[in-house]
């Protein structure tokens, strides 16, 4: 009784909890946090320095005894304490200026599909610590299609595919529930570990993830471009150990992706081939939608379409799908019951 009181001094909250950013949005004012998932910690002192943007900031530049971790692993969370002390600062930045002393939301957060009992627990368990009065759990596939407005309780079929910054997932949706599904230990991440690897096998250069993903950002495709870009990338020589500096095209990031682009086709064929027909005739007639930040690739939409000859669409504001659905269920917790995930303590 008294959570439930301290509840309506709360803002019921829309959590897209990712490996390489977290997000929150609140039913009055909209996504109020989106910031990298990361933390700085002191290992001597087992002192929380910075979350978010100012971690972000200090990964790959600190210390021996300061260590700038993501507690996000494929999706999933790989350090429990740290994730927990990341969403209380989160949860606790959105109430801090309402003056709420102990914050009671409800709240509504995205898990993979192929999440194990042990997994959602963690992901219940830091929730709950952060003072949450009610936990909603909703496949990640789900809560991106209701973002990017899709008819997901029609009895029609909806195929979306998310590449996130730690797994991809595509899924075919309908009446509320996922019908077909693969989840890939791919993502932006592994893009740019695509890059760094080609850096070194074709340059002996050792460049940093961060590096990477200005590099493939910048000028990365998934087809060739009217016109070549360039740009220069800079690391360590690993030959004599100095600084180096070469010029990086379009062509060559394009070759350093290729083999993860073909292996997320592949797999998006694969689901079709699972999916049952009534279903792929919608899907052909409808197309498929990219959500996530790997859908910003420029012409990976065009790669797609031309290897499965199926009309495929970019979200409206790819990045921020999962979240936005998420939002859309807080708007109307009664329309969407069927769609949350059974609890792990039960």
């Amino acid at each position: 009784m008294f959570s439930n009181f301290l509840g309506k001094f709360s803002k019921d909250l829309g959590i897209d909890l990712g490996s390489t950013s977290t997000l929150v949005i609140t039913k009055d004012k909209g996504i109020v946090v989106n910031e990298p998932s990361v933390v700085a910690i002191n290992t001597r002192t087992d002192e929380v320095i910075a979350v978010g943007v100012d971690a972000a900031k200090m990964f790959g530049k600190t210390p021996a005894h300061i260590m700038a971790i993501h507690p996000l692993t494929n999706g999933v969370i790989s350090d429990f304490e740290v994730a927990e002390k990341m969403l209380k600062y989160f949860v606790n930045k959105v109430h801090a200026e309402n003056f709420t002393l102990i914050p009671r939301p409800r709240v509504v957060i995205g898990i993979p599909l192929d999440i194990t009992e042990v997994e959602k627990k963690a992901v219940e368990d830091a929730t709950r610590l952060t003072g949450a009065r009610e936990i909603l759990l909703a496949e990640t596939a789900m809560l991106a299609a209701i973002g990017a407005r899709l008819p997901v309780l029609d009895a029609t079929a909806n195929m979306l595919v998310d590449i996130g910054g730690g797994t991809t997932e595509i899924a075919v949706i309908s009446l509320g529930g996922v019908v077909t599904w693969k989840n890939l230990r791919l993502s932006g991440g592994t893009l740019d570990g695509d890059i760094v690897q080609y850096a070194r096998d074709e340059f002996n250069m050792l460049i940093g993830d961060q590096v990477a993903e200005e590099i493939k950002k910048r000028i990365g495709s998934a087809v060739p471009l009217a016109e070549e870009l360039e740009m220069p990338m800079r690391g360590r020589d690993l030959v004599n150990g100095l600084p180096k500096e070469v010029i990086i095209t379009d062509g060559q990031v394009r070759e350093a992706i290729s083999r993860s682009i073909f292996h997320i086709i592949e797999n998006i064929k694969i689901t079709l081939e699972m999916t049952p027909p009534e279903l792929v005739s919608d899907i052909y007639e409808k197309g498929v939608v990219l959500t996530g930040g790997g859908a910003l690739l420029r012409g990976l939409d065009k790669e797609i379409a031309q290897a499965t000859q199926i009309p495929v669409r970019i979200a409206d504001d790819p990045l921020t799908c999962v979240v936005r659905g998420a939002g859309r269920v807080l708007e109307d917790i009664e329309l969407y019951r069927n769609i949350f995930s059974s609890s792990a303590s039960n």
